[in-house]
């Protein structure tokens, strides 16, 4: 196992940066997550790592060494790609041998790894069958364990649930998660869904555009997001980001509605009196009011724009009546409404966030 550390690292293809100016640093033992929208650069940033793309600038170190010109076979790093790439015909046995055979080990340590490699998967009653044979979840077992069995310095996945079903990939996703607290393997783990990116890192990147908007914990990234990029990304449903302008210790939206701001966010405000900024609310901050209030300035009037019942609760698509503002919230799953309906909502002043109109910057 190894840490890996890129210092400024830049993609270029043509005149097109993928990646640009990238720097962090992967802890030996840690599992990071890399996530972002399509095209942000996550997986030319990952196929970089492994030496299947050359970097156009910058150094990446694989433990203490410089990589930039080691080829991809001798960097010791495995990686697993979303349609798993198994070899049709040979059976789970030998894929699962394939890349210590490559390594000529002798014939006893390669059965005593497969042996191994697969009572942790939980694949041993799979080990003479062919890919074909195997559903999706046991063909992404079979990948990850060939990987696993080589015993590589850093632990490499491009979405690798992707094409597996809900049910399976949330199965999946917790044994992955498992698995690497047994083995230990340094490992960067890339996708665009945020609940793997949430549930599975100790740390995570977020990427957009090939640069870095903000590298910390989820909980911390989720609490304290940089900029509206992140705010929007992490989060389901994602942050209701309204625009407002700033009055006199309120925040005005729309026409002729307002709310009140706490004395932090007044102070952070204070030099852009009567200026337009950003107002952040997470759909769960959103409290639904069951009768007008007589404080009802210190509330919104909304109306119900669409339902959508997840279950547990009910998510609401709601719009101001005569404005353009749209926003979501939460409520329990028994609430009995219908488009057209009259709400009253109140924000919860200390879950508010605040970002700059231009840059997009938290303030």
């Amino acid at each position: 196992m190894a840490q890996v550390s890129l210092q400024k690292i830049t993609r270029q293809f043509g005149n097109v940066s993928a990646v640009e100016n990238v720097t962090f640093e992967v802890p030996d033992r840690a599992f990071w997550v890399l996530v972002g929208p399509s095209g942000c650069g996550k997986s030319t940033l990952l196929r970089t790592i492994a030496g299947l793309e050359t970097i156009t600038r910058g150094e990446l170190y694989i433990g203490n060494k410089l990589v930039n010109d080691v080829p991809a076979r001798q960097r010791d790093v495995a990686m697993v790609f979303q349609n798993y790439a198994l070899y049709p015909h040979l059976s789970v046995a030998d894929n699962l041998a394939f890349g210590l055979k490559m390594r000529r080990e002798n014939r006893s340590q390669i059965a005593s790894r497969v042996r191994e490699v697969a009572r942790s998967l939980d694949i041993e009653h799979l080990l003479l069958r062919k890919p074909k044979q195997l559903s999706g979840g046991q063909q992404q077992r079979v990948a990850l364990g060939r990987a696993i069995a080589r015993q590589p310095q850093v632990f490499l996945l491009d979405e690798p649930l992707s094409n597996l079903d809900t049910q399976l990939r949330d199965d999946t996703r917790a044994e992955l998660k498992q698995l690497h607290q047994r083995v230990g393997i340094t490992t960067i783990y890339v996708t665009h869904d945020q609940v793997e990116a949430m549930t599975l890192a100790d740390r995570i990147v977020v990427l957009n555009n090939g640069r870095v908007q903000q590298i910390g914990t989820p909980q911390a990234i989720y609490a304290n997001p940089l900029n509206m990029m992140v705010a929007g990304f992490l989060g389901n449903p994602p942050m209701n980001i309204l625009p407002a302008t700033y009055d006199d210790g309120r925040a005005i939206l729309g026409k002729n509605q307002s709310i009140p701001l706490n004395s932090t966010l007044k102070h952070r405000l204070q030099q852009i009196q009567g200026k337009k900024f950003e107002l952040g609310i997470r759909p769960e901050h959103i409290t639904l009011e069951r009768s007008q209030l007589e404080d009802g300035d210190n509330c919104l009037i909304l109306e119900v724009d669409l339902l959508e019942p997840l279950g547990r609760e009910t998510l609401i698509k709601a719009i101001a009546p005569e404005s353009n503002l749209r926003l979501n919230l939460l409520t329990d799953a028994y609430w009995q409404g219908k488009k057209g309906d009259r709400l009253t909502v109140r924000f919860d002043p200390e879950k508010l966030f605040i970002f700059d109109s231009n840059s997009g910057m938290a303030l």
